[in-house]
Order: C-alpha cells, then structure tokens, then sequence
C-alpha cells in the first residue's frame, strides 16, 4: 500500500502533545516582570518631569499674595475672597446658584398667573392652559387690511396680477 492510500484509511489525528505547565507559567512570570520593570521606568520619568518643571518654573508674580489654606473654605469666606480679588463689575459671583435662581423663575412664569404689563393689560398664563385655549381656539388669522404698509403693497401686486 502506498502512503497516499494509507492516509486516506486512517483516522484524522490530534495533536499528541499539550504545552508544558513550566512554560505557560514562564511566560506569565515574564509579563509581570516586564510590567514591573516599566511601571518603575514611567514613575521615574514622571519624577525627572515633576523636578525639570519645578526647577524652570517662571518666578511668582511679586503682586500675588501667597494663601494660607486652614481647611475647606466657607461660601461666605469664598465670596469674599472673590470681592477682593476681582474688580467691579462682577458679572457672576456663583454660577450655578444664579442660573439655578434664572431657571426657577422662568418655571414659576411658566406655571402661573400674572401681570406681564399691568398698564397696557397684558397678563401672563400658565403654559399647559394657553396650548389648551390654543387647541379650542385656535390660531388667530389676521386678514389683508389689517396688514402693514409693506403688506399693502404686496397686496396691490397681487391684485394687479390677478386682473391679468
């Protein structure tokens, strides 16, 4: 019998042979001293980057007056540091109170009644009921003569077209 007849008689065959413990182990004991050995080599180039940095550090400004840090400070301590630090005209003093402050009045307009100019009697409503008034309603619809002078003329060419 030939060998190509042979191989084609016999059974598929497997791999006789696993890995070796010592060598999977090996490997794995080799990737941790590598990953050792580079994370002392970047924190010492972090190190020589920290001290080049402090060393060419520009020099402090002589108007700035050093702080002497006791603790968390206060809101009212903060507000005051701000006063003395920035000049006049501070445009905001605490951001996110203020918008805070902005974005509760606009809700309050938004959900009540009220007087938006008392002299001319113009009041405002709150929103869910003016798309109620607005779906019974509807759309208010303005005819041509109540339009303006520009609308006028626009409405002059037209019916000169139509004439045509």
């Amino acid at each position: 019998m030939s060998d190509e007849s042979r191989m084609h008689t016999q059974q598929p065959e497997f791999e006789q042979q696993d890995l070796r413990p010592k060598v999977v182990f090996g490997a794995l004991a080799g990737l941790a001293v590598i990953l050792v050995i580079s994370y002392f080599i970047v924190m010492g180039f972090y190190h020589y980057m920290d001290t080049y940095q402090k060393a060419h550090e520009p020099p402090q400004n002589p108007l700035v007056t050093p702080r002497v840090e006791s603790g968390k400070p206060t809101k009212t301590e903060t507000q005051a540091e701000i006063k003395r630090a920035f000049p006049e005209p501070r445009l905001e003093e605490d951001e996110r109170d203020q918008m805070n402050s902005v974005r509760l009045e606009e809700e309050k307009q938004l959900h009540s009644y009220g007087w938006t100019d008392e002299k001319a009697g113009v009041v405002h409503i709150p929103i869910e009921r003016a798309m109620e008034l607005t779906a019974q309603r509807g759309l208010p619809v303005y005819s041509a003569k109540a339009a303006t002078p520009a609308g006028r003329g626009q409405e002059a060419a037209v019916t000169k077209r139509a004439k045509q």
